[in-house]
């Protein structure tokens, strides 16, 4: 019974081939080709002995297989391959660097066609050809077969580099040098491991409803967090990382103190609300997202059951735009009138620290409890590999008398410093321990503290978490005379970063299964990439400035995220221009496009490019020069 199918092509004289046959397990199914006829092979004795080898272990050989049309070779059998090699291809005779990436371009393009959803592509490279930092020496980039970005032309992504070892298969001699019958050098050579990456998909508009009494709030999601909106990594079934730090650090602090988990409330807020309350976490960096909803009537026939009774909760439906017209069609009919309108704005929460007076102000908050609220919160920010437009933030807060205020806030600073201590230490098997730098630093006003790490292994210090004392109004102050509050509110998101040694957050929110299926057995390991080396692109745009209406950097950068999808992993200053006649301004910004979990093509980052250029015309109201 076959298990598993590879393919070997671009062999010279099937001696890997041969000698892979006979170290394979059983029931691997091989076939080995050549771009060759069989009489051009036929005066070769080392081909000739390996081809009785082959068709004794039962493998396939196949001439005339061209590599980059692999598709026409294999189409009557259907097959799909669970590996595919390719030993040290190369154009021919005095080919140059040019010439041999496009026949790799075409060679991985082609292996899409007959890769299984979970194979693998082999390729083995000379020193110095595939521009990797696994090379060494490694060449610049211009001089390299650019292996990475070749690959990407495919959708395939590097997953695993390591050296050649020629000695793992017993009898293999290399051929071919200059087409040639002579070996060449394999000594510094790599194995090169891609593997499928997640399809590129047009980023479909979504829309969000809210029940709030006797109406839904319809608005559309904003287009920077589609993907980010009702991913579920705090429900109980989930194996997200960010659940797993959540429940460790809960149940270190549980151990000290009788915990209260609360009920997540709906993120969307009103104006008031959000005034009121934001200032206790914003900064000049981040702003908030907006929304001005619709407001609806219920119309009981056209939910379920299961929404009719969810009360409170977000539910998500996603459209493409032809639905979503007709949907809305459909409902204005049914209704016989326009929908109405809300006045009101929201915006989308940006902490959950705007919930913290209405958790004290419960007719159940119990004193000497520890209060505990975790979710997703939004904000709007520069593109960074640390700042996050959406993370996952948990809430606690700790109601205590005033009489023994120091006592209290004392010993909830040193359980919380303790048990975020616990998780940013890790002693790896065999191994010496390994920690972050913790500090509490108490602000200006003597009551609140920031909480920064150290990474240890990347990065510059983080800020993890803000722990705030009482902010009391004066409806609470009546309800409570005789009480402290303190607040702490912990980045999840940054957290499981600084736990798992994960250098970017957008890999937190990735659909590719290779993620969540490290976390799987629930050991807290240094987290290890299937995505290698991820090529770069840098584009530069500039454009001048409406005079009239100013520039919002923060907005320009949003604009970024939603049109590439998160590929843009940073925007630099690189200019700004004052015409000597007209003081029209002129920025120059240099955009750099890398992926940590997709293949990126140069063709699709030209792509994405220009589609920015487009939107920020229409968005942001300068010209582009």
């Amino acid at each position: 019974m076959v298990t598993r199918r590879f393919l070997l092509v671009g062999e010279g004289n099937f001696s890997y081939a041969a000698a892979l046959s006979e170290v394979e397990e059983p029931g691997t199914s091989l076939v080995a080709s050549c771009p060759q006829g069989p009489t051009a092979l036929a005066g070769n004795p080392v081909f000739q002995e390996n081809l009785l080898r082959l068709r004794e272990r039962g493998a396939e050989v196949r001439f005339g297989v061209d590599c980059t049309q692999l598709a026409d070779a294999f189409a009557m059998d259907g097959w799909k391959f669970d590996r595919i090699y390719f030993n040290f291809p190369h154009c021919g005779r005095k080919a140059g660097v040019a010439k041999n990436r496009e026949l790799l371009a075409r060679f991985f393009q082609s292996c899409t066609d007959v890769l299984a959803e979970r194979g693998e592509v082999h390729v083995a490279l000379c020193r110095g050809q595939g521009g990797t930092p696994a090379d060494c020496p490694k060449r610049e980039w211009h001089n390299s077969w650019q292996v990475v970005a070749m690959a990407a032309r495919g959708g395939l992504i590097l997953s695993n580099v390591h050296p050649f070892n020629s000695e793992a298969v017993p009898g293999y001699k290399c051929t071919g040098y200059r087409s040639q019958n002579k070996s060449f050098h394999v000594e510094g050579a790599l194995n090169h491991v891609f593997t499928r990456s997640l399809p590129f998909k047009e980023s479909q508009p979504m829309i969000c409803r809210v029940r709030l009494d006797d109406h839904w709030l319809t608005f559309p999601v904003p287009e920077a967090l589609v993907g980010k909106i009702n991913r579920g990594f705090l429900e109980i079934n989930s194996s997200h990382p960010v659940r797993t730090i959540n429940e460790k650090l809960i149940a270190e602090l549980g151990k000290m103190f009788s915990l209260r988990r609360l009920k997540c409330p709906t993120s969307l807020l009103p104006e008031k609300s959000y005034c009121n309350h934001f200032a206790w976490s914003s900064d000049s960096l981040s702003a908030p997202f907006w929304i001005i909803p619709q407001k609806e009537k219920i119309l009981h026939s056209e939910f379920s059951a299961a929404e009719t009774t969810c009360d409170m909760e977000e539910l998500l439906v996603s459209f493409s735009r032809l639905h979503l017209q007709k949907h809305l069609e459909w409902k204005r009919e049914q209704e016989g009138q326009k929908r109405i309108e809300s006045p009101t704005k929201f915006s989308l929460r940006p902490s959950l620290l705007v919930h913290a007076q209405d958790i004290i102000q419960r007719h159940d908050f119990l004193p000497g409890s520890l209060h505990i609220l975790s979710g997703p919160v939004f904000r709007k920010c520069l593109i960074s590999p640390f700042m996050l437009p959406t993370f996952h933030e948990t809430l606690f807060v700790y109601g205590f008398d005033k009489k023994t205020s120091d006592s209290c806030l004392h010993l909830f600073l040193e359980n919380l410093k303790c048990s975020l201590h616990d998780l940013l230490t890790q002693r790896l098997p065999d191994g010496p321990e390994l920690s972050s730098s913790l500090t509490f630093k108490l602000q200006e006003n003597k009551k609140d503290y920031v909480i920064y790490v150290k990474p240890r292994n990347f990065g510059p210090v983080e800020i993890v978490g803000l722990v705030i004392g009482s902010v009391i109004t004066s409806a609470t102050s009546q309800i409570y005379k005789d009480l402290d509050f303190v607040f702490a509110s912990v980045n999840l998101d940054l957290l499981v970063m600084l736990v798992w040694g994960i250098s970017d957050w957008r890999i937190l929110w990735t659909f590719d299964h290779r993620f969540l299926d490290h976390f799987a057995s629930g050991k807290v390991e240094p987290f290890k990439t299937f995505s290698l080396y991820p090529p770069s692109y840098v584009h530069d745009v500039s454009f001048w400035l409406d005079g009239e209406r100013g520039f919002d950097e923060v907005e320009f950068h949003t604009v970024a995220r939603a049109v590439s999808q998160d590929m843009i992993t940073s925007i630099q200053l690189l200019n700004r221009f004052q015409h000597p006649k007209t003081g029209q301004i002129s920025l120059c910004y240099r955009l750099t496009y890398q992926t940590c979990d997709r293949a990126l093509s140069h063709q699709q980052a030209i792509m994405i490019q220009n589609k920015f250029r487009t939107e920020i015309q229409q968005c942001l109201h300068v010209t582009v020069r």
